[in-house]
């Protein structure tokens, strides 16, 4: 299966390559922008599947399609709320939110392979579907935790936060004034609902600010050590698949 890869987001892009790779797939070409993405289905033969972010650098990736005739079978990849994609959830295979689950990729996949399409004609409502996206609403991050200590309640600050950790099936947020508090739900979530500009998921076990790094060295097996202010209980690792993501995220 011939597999495209079209996302602005380099270190995104690589991920989604990775993960597509779990799943026996080789995505070997990934483009970045809409200009870029125009020239080269003009000279390149067409893939099986693409996988495509809504918004890229320069413009929608919908006007790719307004230039070029595709018939590939296209699976979206995007930040949007579900609202804004029904209007062209019918014509693609599926649609993925980000971060992208890996359970969701392999499902999105599958639904493909069934279908196994020798063509798609996209008859992409663009008019109606720029109307919904020309001023999408800010996703909303988590500015705040409320964490129950006793018989009281706390608020924490995001702003307030070095790091997220998980401990013995437990999830934790460790503050700048050097305190812990165990919080009901899993670092997967908070993925989803932390600033990607400002807290990053080094490890398995570790999300952290970028804001407190006090030192970054590097570490055995091509890995990095991150030093934070006050947190001092494990050693903060950067897990190697990670590494040039946590580089590019840096800047």
């Amino acid at each position: 299966m011939n597999v495209l890869i079209i996302e602005d987001e380099k270190p995104a892009a690589r991920l989604l390559q990775r993960k597509l790779q779990k799943l026996n797939l080789e995505a070997a070409t990934m483009l970045h922008s809409v200009e870029e993405s125009i020239a080269w289905f003009n000279t390149n033969e067409h893939p099986d599947l693409i996988f495509l972010d809504i918004q890229l650098s320069d413009g929608l990736s919908f006007e790719i399609f307004e230039a070029v005739t595709i018939n590939s079978a296209v699976i979206f990849t995007t930040a949007y709320d579900e609202y804004a994609l029904r209007a062209f959830k019918l014509n693609s295979i599926d649609y993925l939110l980000k971060p992208i689950d890996e359970d969701d990729l392999e499902a999105a996949v599958n639904k493909y392979k069934e279908r196994q399409p020798a063509s798609q004609n996209l008859s992409l409502d663009f008019d109606q579907i720029k109307r919904m996206l020309a001023n999408p609403a800010e996703k909303a991050y988590k500015k705040r935790f409320t964490i129950k200590t006793g018989q009281h309640l706390k608020m924490v600050n995001t702003e307030d936060v070095e790091c997220f950790y998980s401990e013995n099936k437990g999830t934790y947020i460790h503050t700048k004034d050097n305190r812990d508090y165990l919080l009901e739900t899993t670092l997967e979530q908070l993925e989803n609902e932390l600033d990607p500009a400002e807290f990053f998921r080094v490890s398995r076990k570790f999300i952290v600010s970028v804001s407190v790094i006090k030192d970054i060295v590097v570490y055995t097996n091509s890995r990095l050590k991150i030093t934070l202010p006050t947190y001092k209980e494990d050693e903060v690792i950067v897990s190697r698949e990670r590494v040039s993501d946590f580089r590019e995220w840096l800047g």
